[in-house]
């Protein structure tokens, strides 16, 4: 057994970051009542690596960092808390301070600390519900600072949309200091993507693989293509600079980048956009397109970039012959003649199910639920989608999460070693801001619209969720016989009712 950084010392659970144990309560729910499900994970392995949490700690790291859910699909709760379980793996210790691995075990490409940039994105979208937010600090000081005051030297291996999580990050925690001090690494970053990857006509480029998507139909690991992952990211990088250049009082910067995304999204609906197959799609290098739908097309509706004529795109995604398989969205058009023709277990993204690509298009298809007035997508596609995300995460009735899966039969193509536990999607956040609906924002408003289908359940309950330095509680109960606080929806700040509402619908209180 080898040990990444273990680290083991007293004072590895004050959670300096946190506030007082006397407001830091849930209001309805127990947490020792789900112990029994990290006693059951900790028994399911070997635990080959340890860092710096390691299992026997696990249960009293998660009581005093994670909210606590709640519902009557016992596999949606069993998921929601073997993900912050294995999220925890994750977090190492090192000389720079707290980091978030994305393999366990060790990689020749990674960068310092066995660090891989790829995900990241999606580490800062998970863990910003964390409550000690101390782990992600010093993650990001690493990744931006951990070069002797520079940026680690792949941080740029692989396309991000880290500008963006840093911003949606402080959405939850409301820590303007950090963000703000941050700025100038930010737009230092942002500025060596324009200079390494932009290219004459505006738009960005990207190898397939540092795409962190390695063989595809649409490229190859050696061709410059535009795409619609990477031209997304940098819109949402862009959005993301105007807001925190804003909060910095930086007004001139602010409509620099405001003007840099609004060109970004000019290019990408005019130059991206297939008309015959009404879709975003990959443009090749001598401006033709490459004719093949791939999941990325629905990249820019993560950051709301879109305007409304283009919401035909998400009439593929409940399509059985396009995109929805028996055991998730895949990664190209099953329709294509190269579907799934690039052989197996060479990180192919030609077709099989991958977790990174899912929880990207979940969310953007939360947002388009939330923020389009679209006929393409329902709440019941949503729930669909994310129960079909729940059933492919098991493994011989065992919670598993892997890199990359079989679209029929669900069978993990990667199940050696290297990939357990692989940090390379949201999950979590798919439930706190899309199914149960908490959507992040800057002001003292608690926004909540819940995903889940009416007639679905019958109840259920999010609790202990930090959000803008208070505790949150959202309860849906449809006789109001489970929790005893009335019937229907209701958010509660601080053990204090904000908002209610009797069926499954946008709720809004003042915090």
């Amino acid at each position: 057994m080898h040990k990444i950084g273990a680290i083991f010392f007293s004072t590895l659970f004050i959670c300096s970051n946190c506030f007082s144990q006397t407001a830091n309560r849930p209001l309805i729910l127990n947490a020792n009542n789900y112990k029994h499900y990290v006693d059951h994970f900790n028994t399911m392995e070997d635990e080959n690596v340890k860092q710096a949490i390691p299992n026997d700690s696990a249960w009293d790291w998660m009581k005093k960092n994670i909210p606590l859910f709640e519902c009557p699909q016992k596999n949606f709760e069993e998921l929601f808390y073997y993900r912050w379980w294995t999220l925890r793996k994750h977090i190492e210790k090192t000389p720079q301070g707290f980091a978030f691995t994305e393999f366990l075990v060790l990689r020749t490409y990674a960068d310092k600390y066995n660090l891989i940039s790829s995900a990241l994105g999606h580490h800062m979208y998970e863990s910003r519900w964390l409550h000690d937010k101390k782990y992600m600090d010093d993650n990001l000081m690493t990744w931006l600072r951990g070069n002797d005051g520079k940026a680690l030297k792949k941080l740029r291996f692989y396309s991000g949309w880290n500008e963006d999580a840093v911003y949606n990050r402080y959405l939850v925690n409301g820590d303007k200091k950090f963000v703000v001090d941050l700025l100038p690494d930010l737009e230092a970053d942002y500025a060596a993507w324009e200079q390494e990857k932009k290219l004459p006509n505006g738009l960005y480029w990207q190898y397939d693989v540092r795409d962190a998507m390695e063989e595809t139909i649409s490229g190859g690991r050696k061709e410059k293509n535009a795409r619609p992952s990477i031209n997304g990211y940098m819109f949402g990088n862009a959005k993301a600079l105007t807001a925190m250049a804003t909060l910095a009082g930086k007004s001139e910067t602010a409509v620099l980048y405001a003007i840099k995304a609004d060109s970004i999204k000019q290019l990408t609906q005019t130059k991206l956009w297939n008309s015959g197959q009404q879709f975003f799609e990959v443009q090749k290098e001598k401006d033709t397109s490459s004719n093949v739908r791939e999941e990325i097309g629905f990249i820019p509706w993560y950051f709301n970039m879109p305007d409304s004529n283009y919401n035909i795109a998400w009439k593929s995604v409940t399509d059985s012959k396009t995109f929805c398989a028996p055991f998730g969205i895949t990664t190209a058009d099953r329709s294509h003649p190269q579907f799934r023709t690039h052989g197996c277990c060479k990180c192919e993204w030609d077709g099989a199910v991958w977790p990174f690509a899912t929880s990207q298009t979940l969310t953007a298809m939360a947002n388009f639920l939330n923020n389009y007035n679209q006929y393409y997508v329902t709440r019941n596609n949503y729930f669909d989608q994310l129960q079909t995300l729940v059933k492919s995460q098991y493994v011989n009735g065992k919670p598993y999460i892997g890199e990359y899966l079989d679209e029929k039969t669900g069978v993990w193509l990667k199940g050696e070693e290297r990939s357990r536990y692989y940090n390379h999607s949201t999950f979590n956040d798919l439930i706190i801001t899309g199914l149960v609906g908490l959507r992040p924002r800057p002001d003292d408003v608690i926004e909540v619209n819940p995903l889940l289908p009416a007639g679905q359940w019958d109840w259920f309950c999010l609790d202990n969720i930090l959000y803008h330095k208070k505790i949150v509680t959202i309860i849906w109960d449809k006789t109001g016989a489970k929790y005893k606080k009335g019937k229907g929806l209701s958010v509660w700040v601080d053990g204090k009712k904000i908002a209610s509402t009797n069926t499954l619908k946008k709720i809004t209180g003042k915090i």
